[in-house]
């Protein structure tokens, strides 16, 4: 039987908690620091009861993962993911067993590196409206969900309140510096192009991807989570249409019940249905699989 879900874990960690976001907590550990990845779910920027079990286990062993893969390409800031190793800072072992992860402190660069790889969501939307996306101009013609001819950088700047702001990548330079906003681009687009062509050899669309950056001693690294569910769209190929909405291999289910649901997003839902919540976690397990081989 699975573990229950795990939607905080204050008084399941002995260290100070340095910041709490929707889904991820982070711990002082002195020199190093301590993730731990909650079961809460979001989604239109509020935090939904009940928490989603296994979710934040595949969030951080899924991330692990793809650090793993992609450590000869992108320096990152994972020190380890062994729950044991951290003795009597963790209350309960089995709880937090596969959703921690120590890690370097890094300085985070306050840009979210977003790659598109086809044209669909906000990036759909801004083609719509001007032709553009993060003021690149894109081809006429161009139909919902179309595989673009090259991979775009599409930059936002980071908002810890309220949405991330879509920027063009001079903008961005100038926020950072043309020549570490020209690093992190050219480091996005070649990590987005090895997962590609990973998820296409397992039946996958990698349609866009986000991707967080921190300076260690100078040095740009690779933080926060790469190519899970909540940092990327997946496409199961055998879905895969143009003109409409494509099902991603997320937290869908919860979003299609809240917008064919009566509320007004604007105040507090109520809790999910329980049968959106199991197939939310069905949604989770499933991706993990595909993507390592494993179960958890």
């Amino acid at each position: 039987m699975a573990y229950p879900a795990v939607s905080t874990a204050v008084d399941l960690v002995n260290a100070p908690l340095l910041y709490k976001g929707k889904v991820r907590e982070l711990y002082d550990l002195g020199e190093e620091m301590l993730v731990v990845v909650t079961d809460r779910i979001s989604a239109f920027d509020y935090v939904l009861d009940p928490a989603v079990p296994e979710k934040g286990n595949v969030l951080n062993r899924l991330s692990a993962f793809w650090f793993g893969l992609t450590k000869e390409l992108m320096e990152n800031h994972v020190v380890h993911i062994d729950v044991d190793q951290l003795g009597e800072i963790v209350k309960d072992r089995e709880a937090l067993k596969n959703r921690v992860m120590v890690v370097r402190k890094a300085e985070r660069i306050d840009i979210e590196c977003v790659v598109r790889g086809c044209i669909t969501g906000g990036g759909w939307r801004q083609y719509q409206e001007t032709g553009k996306v993060n003021g690149i101009e894109l081809p006429l013609g161009l139909r919902k969900n179309a595989v673009l001819a090259q991979p775009i950088f599409t930059p936002a700047a980071k908002n810890d309140v309220g949405h991330d702001e879509d920027i063009p990548f001079e903008n961005m330079q100038e926020l950072i510096g043309a020549e570490l906003a020209l690093e992190l681009k050219e480091k996005s687009l070649k990590l987005f192009a090895f997962a590609r062509e990973y998820c296409e050899e397992r039946g996958i669309i990698l349609a866009d991807c986000k991707f967080e950056f921190g300076l260690l001693d100078g040095k740009v690294i690779l933080i926060d989570e790469i190519f899970t569910p909540d940092a990327s769209r997946f496409w199961a190929k055998h879905n895969y249409a143009l003109d409409i909405e494509i099902d991603s291999m997320d937290k869908e289910p919860v979003r299609t019940y809240l917008s064919a649901s009566s509320w007004d997003k604007n105040s507090t839902p109520d809790p999910l249905p329980i049968e959106v919540v199991e197939e939310t976690t069905r949604r989770y397990l499933d991706i993990y699989h595909r993507l390592t081989g494993k179960s958890l």
